[in-house]
């Protein structure tokens, strides 16, 4: 990552915001904002009390707010990561062209093993700390079809949108903020400004699941919600680290590795 960011400075060809460039994270985060509508009325359907919504008009609401916040996301990020040194394999190929197949390869060994990792931590975390779900919360009883029902938004929203919204927008933004107010003056923001990025977007990461937690839970007691933003926020780091370290891809297949094991785990407990 260094050398690369390095290289830009050195030649002046930080890449600029264009059609191209954000056309083609937007249409990768779209796959999971796709998943994520088709699945959410029968999410719904599923929750006590919840109002009565007709299906098409639910989708289409889906689709623009999440399509809106995902525009936001890569906009910020197209301007602000290159010039954090912070990397995507698919701009440099847009940009570039630069093969990426080379690099993938690379990151591969690393993102996996340290997604799968953050998933196992996770699951042992949560066996020792998580609250028990109320019996009267409506959780929906887990069954094969469940589990294999949430593949596309566990790996399409979580794995590819999650990771533009969080990852390649919001840690952006606060690293650039932090290096153009605290690290004024310096040609590259620090090491300590780009980890601390990494942990405000893991707790936010936390954050943003309460309201499923909510759901989930039958309510949101200080015993979930800190379960829920801890549990969160150790796959948050995982995934930050591998953005800043290695590259936007890296982070996504992190994150789908944890729901790997996550998915396993239904699976084994579910069959047996």
């Amino acid at each position: 990552m260094d050398s690369h960011a390095d290289s830009q400075r050195a030649t002046g060809t930080t890449p600029s915001v264009t059609i191209r460039r954000f056309g083609v994270l937007f249409a990768v985060g779209l796959l999971g904002i796709v998943a994520l509508a088709v699945t959410t009325p029968a999410q719904l359907e599923a929750v006590p009390d919840a109002p009565a919504v007709p299906t098409a008009v639910l989708v289409v609401a889906v689709i623009v707010q999440s399509s809106v916040l995902l525009a936001i996301a890569v906009l910020i990020g197209c301007y602000a990561a290159p010039r954090l040194g912070l990397r995507s394999h698919l701009l440099e190929r847009v940009s570039e062209g630069t093969p990426i197949g080379p690099n993938l390869r690379a990151d591969l060994p690393t993102a996996l093993g340290l997604g799968a990792v953050a998933g196992l931590v996770i699951v042992l975390a949560e066996a020792v700390f998580a609250p028990a779900i109320p019996a009267d919360a409506g959780a929906t009883e887990a069954t094969v079809g469940a589990v294999l029902s949430s593949l596309p938004v566990r790996f399409l929203y979580g794995g590819l949108t999650e990771e533009l919204l969080l990852r390649w927008g919001f840690l952006s933004l606060v690293a650039f903020a932090l290096w153009k107010t605290v690290g004024r003056g310096t040609d590259r923001p620090s090491d300590r400004l780009l980890a601390t990025a990494v942990v405000v977007a893991a707790v936010v990461f936390g954050l943003g699941h309460l309201p499923a937690a909510s759901t989930t839970y039958g309510g949101l007691t200080p015993a979930v919600v800190a379960w829920i933003i801890a549990g969160n926020t150790i796959g948050g780091l995982a995934y930050g680290w591998l953005f800043w370290r290695r590259s936007l891809e890296a982070a996504m297949i992190g994150h789908m590795a944890t729901h790997v094991i996550f998915v396993a785990l239904s699976l084994v407990i579910v069959v047996a």
